[in-house]
């Protein structure tokens, strides 16, 4: 005896609802009480450069977007490195006409008192942008790139902080 599709659908929807509240994020707060009370109380020392400040900014908010300067625990340095290659040249002109960026991030976090770092590495991530004649749209379209990497590098460097504090 085969059941209508009627009645399947209405058991995928039951299955589904019935689960629906089993999933927790990975490096939530049910999973580890006082994560995010960890994760807020990073300080991010400045980063040099425009690059370094969009990161830093990045960082400040993803770590602690709630605003509140809380009894700092450790202490996050990082330093950058940023290059760019520009793989095609335009025949006629002899100019490039795509660049690609790519921001490497080596950070370390320690404890606020001093003592050995919790966690250290590096964080590497690339972004391209189209180059013109114009000079301007070219200066423009490079801090856009920063702007991208700052954050995709910020993403990254806060999951890494957030595993390592987890498993500690």
């Amino acid at each position: 005896m085969s059941l209508s599709d009627a009645s399947r659908s209405c058991m995928a929807l039951a299955v589904a609802f019935g689960l629906g509240g089993c999933f927790q994020p990975l490096y939530g707060e049910a999973a580890h009480p006082g994560l995010a009370a960890d994760l807020r109380a990073i300080t991010v020392t400045p980063i040099k450069d425009r690059f370094g400040h969009y990161l830093a900014n990045d960082l400040i908010a993803n770590l602690n977007g709630t605003g509140a300067t809380p009894e700092p625990k450790y202490v996050l340095t990082v330093t950058l490195a940023q290059s760019a290659q520009t793989p095609t040249v335009e025949s006629q002109i002899n100019a490039a006409d795509a660049a690609t960026v790519t921001g490497t991030a080596s950070y370390v976090l320690t404890p606020a008192g001093g003592g050995a770092a919790v966690v250290k590495g590096v964080a590497t991530s690339a972004a391209a942008y189209d180059r013109t004649a114009q000079r301007y749209a070219n200066l423009r379209a490079q801090r856009d790139v920063e702007i991208r990497l700052a954050r995709s590098l910020a993403d990254e460097i806060e999951l890494r902080l957030a595993a390592a504090l987890a498993a500690r």
